[in-house]
C-alpha cells in the first residue's frame, strides 16, 4: 500500500471537513413513542402539532401568549424525574423529554375537563352560530365522556349582551378561555373587556360605560372557541354547512390581509382572517371584516347609465359603451390625447389597473394618468430601498414619517405594535397629530404643520437618538400625515432621514387598497403627463376634454373640495366607471356599472410589493362587468383590441410586459399562497428635491386633517353595521388654545382659511399639537376639504365665534 493509498483510506474513514455542525437548537424528545427533532425553546404542544400530532385545546393561540387556562391540552411528561402532568402549552421541550398525549390517564383527564366545561354550557348547539365549527363540539365529540353525570339545573345569564356596535356576548356559553381578553389587551393594546366576579360566578364584563370599541373587535369573534361572541353581521344568516368559500386578500386598505370569503345562495355573508406569517397573521380590521356588506347593497349600480334630458337613465351595455367611446373619441378630435385625463384604478385588482393603463397609454394615447388622489406621496416613494412588512416589524428601529396606523393601515399597526411589546424594536414617531402608536414610541415628535423637517433635523442631531439609529437595521414607514399641507415637507424629511441612514429601508405608507400594484402596472403619469393635482386643475381651467374616473370620487376623496368641485364643473365630458353612483360620477355624462370585490378574479399588489389572489365567490351583481373587461371593450370601439378574453391572459400580459412581474404568474401564485414579492419597475420616476419653507402669517392656527378608521367612504357608508360609527366632523383644539380663542368647548365656531370657511363644532383635545387644528377627514357635517388649498404649502386658521 503506497502513502497515497493510505492517505485515501484515512480520508474516507474520517468525517468530511465540509459536514454541517450539529443544529444547537435541535431537542430530541419521544412523542409517542417516535422520536421527533423539537425547537430549543418550543412549546410541547407547538412541537407536536408541527409533528402532526394535535393535541385538544381551547386557550391556546399561537399568535398570543400561553396562560394555562383550560387544562385541556393535559399531557403526560417524563423528563428524567418520572412520568407527571403538566399542560403543554406552558411547557418548553427538554433534551430526552418523553412525551404522551394518548396514555389512560390524559384520556380520563381530558373527559373530566370536558364534564366540567359542560356541566353550565347550554345544549343550544342548532340555534348557536358556532355550531358546525365549534371546538367544543368537535372536541366533545373526539376527546368527551360521551354522557354527563350533572343533572343539575345550569346556570343562566340574560343574553345576549351587546358588548359593542359589532360583538354580541352570550355568557352562558363562555368557557373563560381568556382568548378575546389577551386578543383584547396582548394585540389590539385595547383592554376594553376582561374578567369579572370570582369562582363560579366569573365572566366576561366590558367596563361601565365603555363598550368594546375596539378596532379589532371582530377577531375575537373567530378566535371564540364556543359560540360566546358572535358578529352582528353574521348572527343567525347561515349554517357553517350551508357557506361556500374562498380564500382572497382584503383590498379595505394597502395591507393585503388574506381572508377567506365566505357566501350562501351568492351573498356574501362573512370574511374571516387567514395567517398569512409575512403580512396579517389571521388578524383583519372590523372594517375590512365587515364591510362585504357594501357589497351586498341595493344601492350598488346594477347596469350602465347614460345622461338625457332627463338626466342619467339606465341604458344597455352596447349603448352605454358606444356612447363612452364616441366621448373619447370626439375629446381626441377636440384637442388631442393630451386633454384627455384618466385618474384612480386602485379600487380594482392588478388586472384591472393594467388593462386600464394600456387603454389610456397605448389606445388613447393620453400621458395624464394617475391611480392615486392627491393624498399620497409621490410615486417615487415606491423606488426607494422597499421595506416588507417582516422588515418593519424585525427592524432595531423604526421611524414612523406617516399618518396614523391604526387609522389608516390598521393590521400594519398590530405588527408593529407587536414588535414593539415583545422588544424587538424601538418607535421614534414624528407626527403632527399623536396616534394610536404615539404611547408605544421610545421617542414621539409632535410637530406643527411647516415644521417637519426642522424637528426631524433637531431628532437626528440629538446624540441619543443618533445611537439608537447606528444600533442596528433601520425601517422607515412614510406616508401622508397632513391631507392640509403639501407633501412637500413630508418628502424632505424623508430625504433627510435617507442622507442620514442611507442603509434605512422604506415601507411606503400608501393607504388605498392596490394603489401600489396600479402604480407599479402603469397608471402613472408618463413624461410630460399630468398627476391627479394637476389634471383637475387643468379640468378646472377648461383644458380637459374628457375625464375618466376609474373608481374613483374626487369630491369626496380629493383634499381640495373646491378644485374638485370646479374640476367636474369644468371638464367637458365624463366618464365614470365605478360599483355606486358616487358624488362625483353623478356629474358623469356616462357611468359604467363595474363588478366589487368578491365578484371577480384576479391579483392585487400590497404596501410591500407582494403579490397575492383575489377571488371570485358570487356573481356580479345585476350586469355590472369587472373593470379590465370594460377597458378591453372599450379598446374594440376605438380601434385597437387589447385581445384579453379571460382574466388569466390579463394576468401573463402583465407578466410578460412589466419586468419585475415576469415570475408572478397564475401558477407560481398557486404555489405561493403568501403570495409573491414584486421590485419596482425601472420606470418610476426618483423623488426630486424640493423645498417645504413657509412662514408663519396672521392666522392663529395651523390646519391638520387626517383620516379616521370610519369615515364618509362607500365600503363604510353603504355597509349598515359600520356606517353609524363614522364621527361627525368637529374641530379639535388644545384646551388652551380654546381658552386663547376666547371659543367656549362644544359650540360651532367659524373656521376660515385664505380658500374658505365652514362652521364646525368645536372639541378640547389635549392630544392636538399646541397651535394647530385637527379636523377629520370625509366626515359626515362640515367639509373640512372646503379650507384646504392644494397647492399651499399649509393650511393656516383663524378661529371665530358666530
Amino acid at each position: 500500500m503506497t502513502l497515497s493509498d493510505t492517505a485515501t483510506e484515512s480520508a474516507a474513514e474520517s468525517p468530511a471537513d465540509d459536514a454541517p455542525p450539529p443544529d444547537p437548537n435541535a431537542v430530541s424528545v419521544t412523542l409517542n413513542g417516535t422520536t421527533i427533532i423539537a425547537r430549543k425553546g418550543e412549546l410541547v404542544i407547538a412541537a407536536a402539532e408541527r409533528h402532526g400530532e394535535y393535541i385538544p385545546r381551547f386557550c391556546y393561540h399561537d399568535r398570543m401568549n400561553p396562560v394555562g387556562m383550560c387544562r385541556m391540552c393535559l399531557v403526560e411528561v417524563d423528563s428524567g424525574r418520572g412520568p407527571q402532568i403538566t399542560v403543554s402549552c406552558m411547557v418548553t421541550v427538554a433534551p430526552d423529554m418523553k412525551i404522551d398525549t394518548e396514555s389512560a390517564t390524559v384520556k380520563r383527564m381530558q373527559e373530566g375537563v370536558l364534564e366540567l366545561l359542560l356541566a353550565n354550557h347550554p345544549l343550544d348547539c342548532p340555534v348557536c352560530d358556532k355550531g358546525g365549527e365549534c371546538p367544543l363540539q368537535d372536541q366533545t365529540l373526539a376527546y368527551g365522556p360521551g354522557e354527563s353525570r350533572f343533572v343539575e339545573e345550569k346556570r343562566h345569564y340574560e343574553k345576549p349582551v351587546p358588548i359593542s356596535d359589532l360583538v354580541f356576548l352570550d355568557r352562558e356559553r363562555c368557557i373563560l378561555c381568556d382568548r378575546c381578553t389577551r386578543f383584547a389587551d396582548e394585540v389590539a393594546g385595547d383592554a376594553m373587556i376582561q374578567f369579572t366576579s370570582r369562582g363560579n360566578n366569573t365572566q366576561i364584563a366590558t367596563f361601565p360605560n365603555e363598550p368594546f370599541s375596539s378596532y379589532f373587535s371582530g377577531n375575537t369573534v373567530q378566535i371564540c372557541p364556543v359560540g360566546a361572541l358572535t358578529a352582528q353581521p353574521y348572527r343567525f344568516k347561515a349554517r357553517p354547512w350551508d357557506l361556500e368559500q374562498t380564500e382572497s386578500t382584503c383590498t379595505t386598505c394597502a395591507v393585503g390581509c388574506r381572508t377567506v370569503v365566505q357566501s350562501s345562495r351568492n351573498e356574501l355573508l362573512r370574511y374571516q382572517g387567514v395567517d398569512s406569517d409575512p403580512v396579517n397573521w389571521g388578524w383583519l380590521c372590523d372594517r375590512g371584516r365587515f364591510n362585504f356588506e357594501a357589497i351586498n347593497s341595493d344601492s350598488r349600480l346594477a347596469e350602465p347609465l347614460v345622461r338625457t334630458a332627463d338626466g342619467l337613465v339606465p341604458t344597455s351595455w352596447n349603448a352605454a359603451l358606444s356612447a363612452a367611446a364616441t366621448l373619447i373619441t370626439d375629446a381626441l378630435a377636440a384637442g388631442g390625447a393630451e386633454r384627455i385625463g384618466v385618474l384612480g384604478g386602485a379600487r380594482g385588482t392588478n388586472e384591472d389597473a393594467f388593462a386600464w393603463a394600456r387603454l389610456a397609454h397605448d389606445v388613447i394615447g393620453s400621458p395624464n394618468v394617475y391611480a392615486q388622489l392627491g393624498d399620497g406621496l409621490p410615486a417615487g416613494v415606491l423606488g426607494l430601498n422597499r421595506a416588507t412588512i417582516d422588515d418593519v416589524a424585525s427592524a432595531t428601529t423604526i421611524v414612523l414619517l406617516a399618518p396614523d396606523l391604526k387609522e389608516e393601515l390598521p393590521v400594519l399597526y398590530l405588527r408593529v405594535r407587536d414588535a414593539v411589546q415583545n422588544k424587538r424594536s424601538k418607535v421614534i414617531e414624528f407626527t403632527p397629530k399623536p396616534g394610536g402608536l404615539t404611547g408605544q414610541a421610545w421617542r414621539s415628535f409632535g410637530y406643527e404643520p411647516g415644521t417637519q423637517v426642522g424637528t426631524v433635523q433637531q431628532a437626528l442631531a440629538d446624540p441619543v437618538i443618533a445611537a439608537q439609529l447606528a444600533k442596528g437595521t433601520v425601517a422607515i414607514v412614510a406616508g401622508r400625515a397632513n391631507l392640509a399641507e403639501t407633501t412637500a415637507a413630508t418628502v424632505q424629511a424623508l430625504q433627510a432621514l435617507l442622507a442620514a441612514l442611507p442603509d434605512a429601508k422604506v415601507l411606503p405608507a400608501f393607504r388605498r387598497g392596490n394603489v401600489v400594484g396600479a402604480l407599479q402596472l402603469g397608471m402613472r403619469p408618463r413624461p410630460g403627463g399630468l398627476d391627479s393635482r394637476s389634471t383637475l386643475m387643468a379640468a378646472a381651467d377648461g383644458k380637459i376634454e374628457c375625464l375618466i374616473l376609474v373608481g374613483c370620487d374626487p369630491l369626496a376623496d380629493f383634499p381640495d373640495t373646491d378644485l374638485a368641485r370646479r374640476a367636474l364643473a369644468g371638464a367637458r365630458r365624463i366618464v365614470a366607471v365605478d360599483t355606486f353612483l358616487t358624488e362625483s360620477s353623478k356629474h358623469a355624462h356616462v357611468v359604467l356599472a363595474a363588478a366589487a370585490y368578491g365578484e371577480k378574479s384576479g391579483t392585487t399588489t400590497n404596501l410591500e410589493g407582494r403579490v397575492t389572489t383575489v377571488s371570485q365567490q358570487v356573481t356580479p351583481h345585476g350586469t355590472s362587468r369587472p373593470d379590465w373587461m370594460i377597458a378591453t371593450a372599450l379598446s374594440k370601439l376605438l380601434g385597437s383590441d387589447l385581445g384579453f378574453t379571460s382574466v388569466g391572459e390579463v394576468t401573463s400580459a402583465a407578466a410578460r410586459t412589466v419586468a419585475t412581474y415576469a415570475g408572478i404568474t397564475t401558477e407560481a401564485l398557486a404555489q405561493s399562497p403568501d403570495g409573491i414579492v414584486a421590485e419596482v419597475p425601472a420606470g418610476i420616476d426618483p423623488i426630486n428635491a424640493v423645498s417645504s419653507a413657509v412662514g408663519r402669517n396672521s392666522y392663529d392656527f395651523r390646519l391638520v386633517a387626517s383620516r379616521k378608521l370610519y369615515d364618509q367612504a362607500v365600503g363604510t357608508a353603504m355597509s349598515p353595521s359600520l356606517a353609524h360609527l363614522a364621527v361627525a366632523a368637529t374641530a379639535h383644539v388644545h384646551p388652551l388654545d380654546i381658552e386663547r380663542a376666547g371659543v367656549h368647548v362644544g359650540s360651532d365656531v367659524k373656521l376660515s382659511s385664505p380658500k374658505g370657511s365652514i362652521i364646525i363644532r368645536v372639541e378640547a383635545d389635549e392630544t392636538v399639537v399646541r397651535g394647530t387644528v385637527w379636523v377629520p377627514f370625509n366626515q359626515a357635517g362640515a367639509n373640512v376639504g372646503e379650507l384646504i388649498d392644494c397647492t399651499a404649502v399649509v393650511t393656516d386658521l383663524r378661529i371665530e365665534n358666530l
